[in-house]
């Protein structure tokens, strides 16, 4: 019977899905690395840590079920957007990969917006040039590192970094370039117009294919290490948040995903390349051959709970790690018992900056309202409705600019939480549906190698087989009309301190 391989490389860990032809999961497996922040606001990894988490979590996945290499039959790679891995003429690292969540390139961003001219941005790459993407990085290296990068010879994402070391090709595919600000998604190729005028080679960029193109075969090299098999054909795959469309079923007009993960997204499927004329959401190629999808990133949205956890619920780790409980369950068991709008606490999930609809790299955490009333379970609740706000901005704006919303599919971590899922239903007003199984990107990208080798004929086929739901958590009126009224004075925040969050970032800059 055939395997086939998910790899997701996320921000926190990789992870190894095996699933069957048939789209189920048989085993996974997860390998954690650290994260870099040497200056505030900057955010770093080092790419060999990846790929010794790709080799450990492959090797366990495989060991777990008793699985040969022999019998994978194709293998799908997802990963985090927008990092940068600058490699050198002989395939060598040359500095620690610049993150999504990276935020020193505001003035690449606005000299890159000068050259081509912000009328061009939507006609060229359907974008903005944004902080966390990757041609200002190359940019911000030209202009802060010149030793490193006049040594560049390719510039590759996360995921096709591990592609390089699994096969020895450099490659990419159209959803996960389609965040570089340096493809023109509407014809899914390299913006010759857009590389010009930032002054990047063409030969920096990796050839582009589509997600369920065979990009490569594994090499002899990458097999004794990993235990797959030499020749394994290796397909495009997809960015983080394309490939968790598809692993949501998110490949069809009117369903829509929202991801909460390190990261939050909601994400629409759509047969054209629909840009949103005021450049709030994002619209970028999709994994499905030839469509694309519109979405709206929140940058620290289970990244917001992981710093409230780490900071102000020490006691709930332990009781957790010492009773086997999770944490975040007990802290959204304490938030449970708080009523809807945390009795006037507001929560602005901007930790690293923010995405949709503030493209503002001095977007600052806050929490607003605070009296003596409020306790540890107050600030808890707040950070859940925090994010599920910043989320509604994005429903909002599709509603704003006519994206149907039929079904809403709820997954990442934040969906396991069936409080948080409450209170997403209860903000937006949609029902929120969970799916059987959510394996997120890793199944997306498995699946995108079983079509890619023939085991199906299309996405759509892959996913009616292996996608299903199982619960919907419908919104109780009476908390969508308190979320309202509160939703209204969390959008009026971001516009009350835009001035405030410069100056603060001033001051760090000059300290």
């Amino acid at each position: 019977m055939p395997y086939y391989l998910g790899l997701d490389i996320g921000t926190s860990g990789t992870k190894a899905l095996l699933i069957t032809e048939a789209g189920q999961a048989v085993a996974s497996e997860t390998r954690e690395y650290p994260l870099s922040t040497p200056r505030p606001l900057w955010a770093e990894q080092d790419p060999d840590d990846w790929w010794k988490a790709v080799v450990a979590a492959t090797r366990a996945v495989l060991e777990k079920v008793g699985v040969r290499g022999e019998e994978i039959a194709g293998i799908g790679l997802s990963g985090q957007m927008h990092g940068s891995v600058f490699l050198d003429k002989d395939n060598r690292v040359l500095r620690p990969a610049i993150l999504w969540c990276d935020q020193r390139t505001q003035a690449e961003c606005d000299w890159i917006t000068a050259q081509v001219g912000a009328e061009n941005l939507v006609k060229y790459i359907s974008n903005p040039v944004l902080t966390g993407f990757t041609a200002p990085k190359i940019v911000w290296l030209r202009n802060h590192e010149r030793e490193i990068y006049d040594r560049v010879a390719k510039v590759l994402l996360p995921k096709d970094y591990i592609r390089y070391k699994l096969t020895g090709v450099h490659a990419t595919e159209v959803s996960d370039a389609s965040g570089t600000a340096l493809l023109d998604v509407a014809k899914r190729q390299w913006s010759l117009e857009v590389l010009e005028a930032a002054g990047i080679p063409r030969s920096f960029m990796p050839e582009c294919a589509e997600s369920i193109e065979i990009t490569g075969h594994i090499s002899a090299e990458a097999a004794s290490l990993t235990g797959l098999a030499a020749g394994t054909p290796v397909v495009g795959g997809a960015s983080d948040q394309a490939a968790g469309a598809v692993g949501s079923g998110v490949v069809e007009t009117g369903i829509v995903s929202s991801i909460v993960g390190t990261s939050g997204v909601v994400c629409a499927y759509s047969d054209t390349p629909a840009t949103d004329p005021k450049l709030r959401v994002h619209t970028f190629c999709h994994a499905v051959p030839g469509k694309w999808h519109t979405m709206g990133v929140v940058l620290s949205a289970g990244g917001s709970l992981r710093w409230l956890r780490d900071t102000f619920f020490q006691p709930e780790g332990v009781v957790g790690r010492t009773l086997g409980h999770d944490p975040y369950t007990l802290m959204a068991e304490g938030a449970n018992l708080v009523p809807a709008g945390s009795e006037g606490l507001v929560f602005l999930p901007y930790l690293t900056g923010e995405r949709t609809p503030y493209p503002d790299a001095n977007a600052r955490g806050v929490f607003f309202g605070m009296t003596l009333r409020h306790q540890r379970q107050h600030f808890a609740r707040a950070v859940l409705e925090g994010v599920a706000y910043a989320l509604n901005d994005t429903f909002e704006i599709f509603q704003e600019i006519g994206i149907p919303i039929t079904q809403v599919r709820a997954s990442g971590g934040g969906a396991k939480s069936p409080v948080w899922n409450q209170i997403h239903a209860d903000v937006t007003g949609y029902p929120h549906t969970t799916l059987a199984g959510d394996e997120g990107p890793a199944l997306g990208v498995a699946l995108l190698a079983a079509v890619g080798t023939g085991a199906y004929a299309s996405v759509a086929d892959a996913c009616k087989a292996a996608i299903h739901t199982v619960s919907e958590t419908a919104p109780d009126p009476a908390a969508h009309a308190v979320y309202r009224k509160y939703n209204a004075v969390y959008r009026a925040l971001y516009p009350a301190l835009k001035e405030q969050f410069a100056a603060v970032s001033a001051l760090i800059e000059t300290n």
